[in-house]
């Protein structure tokens, strides 16, 4: 079993920044690939980017392209999101997700077997 724990979420300005940070847990050994993904209310959830674990390719949603950062830190077990350019739209709840097959890197929410249980982030315009 793997656990996963998000935090980082929180209220920024348009235009502001935030790191969201998910420390994972458990078989640790057993995931591949690592992803995070947003879900508004009312609507389904999206991917957002996500990242091999040891090789290091990332994949990204085009609406975050050029803004949003996936990275991991091997020594902390922790994989990072960070957030610039933030607008009104990116509000959602945040969530991360480990699955153990990485190629090619999924993008879809049932490729995934583990999730975290959410952080909010509210971009205010």
């Amino acid at each position: 079993q793997v656990q996963l724990v998000e935090t980082g979420g929180g209220l920024v300005q348009a235009g502001g920044s935030l790191r969201l940070s998910c420390l994972v847990s458990g078989r640790t050994f057993s995931t591949r690939a690592m992803g995070w993904f947003c879900q508004a209310p009312g609507k389904d959830r999206d991917f957002v980017a996500a990242i091999d674990w040891f090789g290091g390719d990332t994949i990204y949603a085009d609406s975050v392209k050029g803004r949003f950062t996936i990275s991991r830190d091997f020594a902390n077990n922790t994989v990072y999101l960070q957030m610039n350019s933030l607008k009104a739209e990116d509000t959602a709840i945040y969530y991360c997700a480990a699955n153990r097959l990485s190629s090619p890197l999924p993008r879809a929410v049932p490729q995934y077997e583990w999730w975290g249980q959410g952080t909010q982030v509210t971009v205010s315009s």
